[in-house]
């Protein structure tokens, strides 16, 4: 009964023993996602649907199957991944069963798991819009669980719509809420673990509002508490946007090494999702190792997998690291329409955190092509965005770029006058290259 289940829910069912095969289904797929086999948990979850259908319609019932289809959602995010058509099929009939039921509390995750299958297909303001129902909800009903849940969605979609300052709030109340409830078992059922998520994503939001010190740490211990947990989803999840936090950093001697762990993780658990990143970042590695050829193979491919699970969070940067790849390549016109396509993916679905570097990153490709005013009216508009964003670390990018056009048009004092106070606002993170890179600028300036 313990170590095989399955095989007594196979025999209950023979028998038209329904409500106990329905029973030991249940019991078998928790087992397959107790130790993370997801696929298997799917299916034995869905053989428990099929054999539910038989039992008359009752609230008692209508119970059993929202379980059930709040567990196969929870399974198929990590086995087919977060935005795959069958997670929204399995988050759109559990929906529509815990309104039958009344909205109870503890099924909270299922709204929050909707929110976060429209966010990663690329619907940030439905995503959000359901984010901020859960959290309202969650505080009337004083639910601390629903509340991790409902700060850990509001956080992390204002943080990915640009919203950087008001994300972090959010973000921080929720680690602070998982601490003091540890609701564990209401946030297995999320499928990922909230208190290495939240940190995760606070991660970018603070590199981003310029405190890449704390950013690390940030990101460090979220890391050792996932490896601690041994949950292999909420490993993966949080090797991807940690990975992320040092490609932006431009850490590329650390990169490759979390880069190749999730890959690997997501390979031995059959995570489609986080391989196809784990590529993508592989991909990069190799780019700025100088192997430029078998880099850009891999970041293409990356994405071309990725996508194909559903997802379209996260392409717009994805499109910029593959554009960057083609212009160290001299691929520089290819880069250009890549940026395009980054640019056009924010304006349709409100992904803005990284709309500054893109316009950036742009302009540093025209200038390439000698297309001085160009590229100055893009650095323009990257400083732009992040004022309003507040991204202080956009800003010095962008600072940095226009002011060394600046400086190659004979206008140094300009330059030194542009970039000398966005470099005198940071507080920490002088080791990391772009604070290095501005502060050898302006020594260089000051020489004028």
């Amino acid at each position: 009964m313990d170590s095989q289940p399955e095989l007594l829910a196979q025999h209950y069912a023979e028998a038209a023993l329904v409500e106990k095969a329905v029973a030991f289904w249940g019991k078998a797929g928790r087992r397959s996602a107790a130790r993370s086999a997801m696929a298997e948990a799917a299916a034995q979850f869905q053989k428990g649907l099929d054999q539910l259908v038989l039992i008359p319609d009752t609230p008692k019932r209508q119970r059993q199957e929202l379980e059930f289809w709040s567990a196969l959602a929870a399974a198929l995010i990590a086995a087919k991944g977060f935005a795959a058509p069958e997670a929204g099929h399995a988050y759109t009939r559990a929906r529509e069963l815990w309104e039958q039921l009344g909205s109870p509390s503890e099924f909270l995750q299922i709204p929050a798991g909707e929110s976060r299958y429209h966010l990663n297909r690329g619907e940030l303001s439905r995503a959000l819009r359901m984010a901020k129902d859960v959290l309202r909800l969650s505080d009337q009903r004083n639910h601390s669980a629903g509340l991790v849940l409902g700060h850990h969605m509001c956080g992390a979609g204002l943080m990915l719509t640009g919203n950087l300052a008001s994300s972090r709030p959010h973000l921080e109340e929720a680690l602070a809420l998982y601490d003091r409830t540890s609701p564990q078992s209401f946030v297995h059922q999320f499928g990922i673990h909230c208190q290495v998520v939240s940190p995760a994503f606070l991660g970018i939001a603070l590199f981003l509002l310029g405190f890449p010190d704390q950013a690390l740490a940030r990101s460090g211990a979220a890391i050792a508490e996932a490896r601690r947990l041994a949950h292999p989803p909420s490993l993966s999840v949080c090797l991807s946007v940690t990975t992320r936090l040092l490609l932006l950093a431009g850490y590329d001697a650390t990169l490759g090494e979390r880069a190749d762990q999730l890959f690997a993780v997501a390979t031995e658990q059959g995570f489609p999702h986080w391989r196809a990143e784990g590529t993508i970042f592989r991909g990069w590695a190799l780019v700025k190792n100088g192997n430029l050829v078998e880099g850009v193979s891999l970041l293409r491919s990356g994405c071309t997998a990725y996508r194909a699970t559903g997802a379209e969070l996260w392409m717009p940067h994805y499109t910029a690291v593959l554009a960057t790849a083609c212009g160290m390549a001299g691929k520089v016109e290819e880069g250009l329409t890549l940026s395009d396509d980054a640019l056009e993916i924010v304006a349709r679905t409100g992904e803005r955190w990284v709309e500054a570097e893109l316009y950036r990153q742009k302009g540093r490709l025209l200038l390439r092509q000698g297309r001085t005013q160009s590229a100055e009216e893009q650095y323009c508009n990257a400083l732009g965005i992040a004022r309003e964003q507040e991204a202080k670390m956009w800003e010095l990018r962008a600072a940095a770029s226009l002011a060394r056009l600046r400086r190659d048009q004979g206008r140094r004092a300009e330059a030194r006058d542009l970039l000398a106070p966005v470099y005198g606002r940071f507080t920490e993170g002088f080791g990391m290259p772009d604070l290095k890179g501005a502060e050898a600028l302006l020594h260089e300036l000051g020489r004028a």
